[in-house]
């Protein structure tokens, strides 16, 4: 008989001192910048999973671009599929590790809410007209703290807030993608992030024909693989064989700040890896037939960014109401950054497209 007092949720909390790695981070402890009832069947984590799959910034990524804009072919990735793949690869290295496979789950899911339509060349484009410091990591957390549920925001725990914007300069290379967060558990998601994006873009570029298999540099086939399969597989074994420590970590390396435990990947994996993302960005990212209309997309942001500056009123109720007397120009710039491709297209339309005379 279990007494009443005594929860499912106490029993998974409990589960994870004995489960996990003292590295790890654990749910009993987590805090929430406004405190919230507790669930009896979910730990923190788990309501912060289950917040943000329900949430419509959520849904509105399977509409945002993620290299290949508004993409007609039904197997092309968008941001949500993106995000799908990368929350897969964490969760093994999480799991295997010993660490909070939920907490990784939750920053996996929630890393790209901030995306504009249009992927990076929509980011771009707000920063030369609204911001330079505007980042989709920083507008994930503006969404996640004020902008979903209508305006309320999703009240996460700090664990996953500083997740989102906690990071150094980025430095060349893949080892850089492991370092600067706050967390072992954000760690992998941003490893995991960099091997899902390099290995799905590598086969969306494939098939639109933008590359060839032949095109692929000898070294990254011949020390990750050939296949989409294979190059995860080899990146993600490696990472979980030179971080097997952090599973089972002997008293000196339990007693460190766990914040500042690095992950590692072997050289030669890590010089492949960095080669792949090198050939993308010289071959897919910078250039290529899919980018080809990314001049567009500077002109329909900024008109729709100038219009909605100059008739606020059009602006929905819930980005009106600006409790915190933020300017006109964060206000739009949170509507813009919400958009899906699809309705950035619709609204330019719709504001600047004449329409046909029906009687």
């Amino acid at each position: 008989m279990i007494h009443d007092e005594y929860t499912v949720r106490d029993r998974l909390e409990g589960e994870e001192y004995e489960r996990l790695s003292p590295l790890s981070a654990k749910a009993a402890e987590a805090v929430r910048p406004v405190p919230d009832e507790e669930s009896p069947v979910r730990t923190a984590f788990q309501r912060d999973r289950d917040r943000i799959i329900h949430s419509k910034a959520f849904r509105r990524l399977k509409h945002k671009t993620q290299v290949f804009i508004g993409p007609i072919n039904d197997h092309y990735r968008t941001r949500l599929t993106h995000t799908l793949e990368m929350s897969q690869i964490a969760r093994t290295v999480a799991r295997a590790l010993r660490m909070n496979e939920d907490l990784t789950e939750v920053v996996a899911l929630a890393h790209d809410l901030g995306h504009t339509p249009f992927g990076h060349a929509g980011e771009d484009v707000l920063r030369e007209i609204y911001d330079p410091s505007f980042k989709h990591n920083r507008q994930s957390l503006r969404i996640v703290d004020y902008l979903a549920n209508e305006g309320r925001g999703l009240n996460l725990t700090n664990d996953v807030r500083r997740a989102l914007v906690a990071s150094t300069p980025v430095e060349e290379g893949l080892d850089a993608e492991g370092k600067g967060y706050d967390s072992l558990e954000s760690k992998i998601v941003k490893l995991a992030d960099t091997i899902a994006y390099i290995n799905h873009d590598t086969d969306d570029a494939l098939r639109a024909r933008i590359i060839k298999q032949s095109d692929i540099p000898a070294i990254v086939s011949d020390v990750l693989g050939v296949s989409n399969s294979q190059r995860i597989n080899t990146l993600v074994t490696d990472i979980i064989e030179q971080n097997w420590h952090i599973a089972y970590p002997g008293p000196d390396l339990a007693a460190r700040d766990r914040c500042s435990v690095e992950l590692t990947i072997s050289p030669h994996i890590q010089e492949a890896a960095d080669i792949l993302k090198q050939f993308l960005y010289q071959r897919v990212y910078t250039g290529s037939e899919a980018k080809a209309e990314v001049h567009k997309i500077e002109h329909l942001i900024q008109t729709l960014f100038d219009y909605f500056c100059a008739h606020i009123d059009e602006l929905p109720p819930e980005m009106k109401a600006n409790p915190r007397h933020e300017s006109n120009e964060r206000l739009v710039a949170d509507y813009i950054a919400g958009m899906t491709d699809r309705f950035a297209i619709a609204t330019f339309e719709r504001l600047f497209v004449p329409r046909s005379w029906d009687s």
